[in-house]
């Protein structure tokens, strides 16, 4: 269902761009955290829109940002781990985590990051933060969906509300 409604934004936005802009009319993140149960661990994923997520890079880090073609794609990893990790934060029961980035990828016109939260051996409650991009379109909005024990959740945030619980 995810991946069908982000291919339709996708789509949307190229039926409303032109050969130089790309524009697209809602402005969205999409967060996926999953429980592993045999690994003890949280797999994140974050999607966001790469036009916009390389302009609010750029006037958060006031530095060159290219995503798709980085002359430097170490430089391009620090610059979108420190943001995922500064404007998401997951609570397992009630514990402060560690986001441990693990990469990042272009998916048609969206740039989907990867972290990982280890030591995770149950999960009864998450709480999450997550105001990814809130600074850039105060119509910015998150999805959030969490995966425990075959069992998903789902939470859609709108700019200024940036917090979800979800108990399992």
């Amino acid at each position: 269902m995810v991946l069908f409604l982000f291919k339709w934004l996708m789509v949307g936005s190229l039926a409303f761009s032109s050969p130089s802009v790309a524009v697209h009319p809602i402005f969205v993140s999409v967060t996926e955290i999953e429980h592993n149960t045999k690994d003890k661990t949280l797999e994140i994923s974050c999607k966001i829109f790469t036009d916009d997520f390389e302009r609010t890079l750029r006037q958060a880090y006031n530095t060159h940002v290219d995503l798709l073609k980085p002359k430097d794609k170490n430089a391009m990893n620090k610059l979108v781990a420190d943001y995922v990790q500064k404007h998401l934060q997951i609570k397992p029961d009630d514990k402060a985590t560690n986001l441990q980035f693990l990469g990042y990828e272009q998916d048609e016109d969206g740039i989907i990051s990867f972290y990982q939260v280890n030591n995770i051996v149950t999960v009864k409650k998450i709480e999450v933060v997550n105001n990814i991009l809130f600074e850039y379109k105060k119509e910015q909005m998150g999805i959030v969906h969490v995966i425990v024990n075959s069992k998903r959740q789902s939470a859609k945030l709108l700019n200024p509300v940036d917090k979800a619980s979800f108990e399992f």
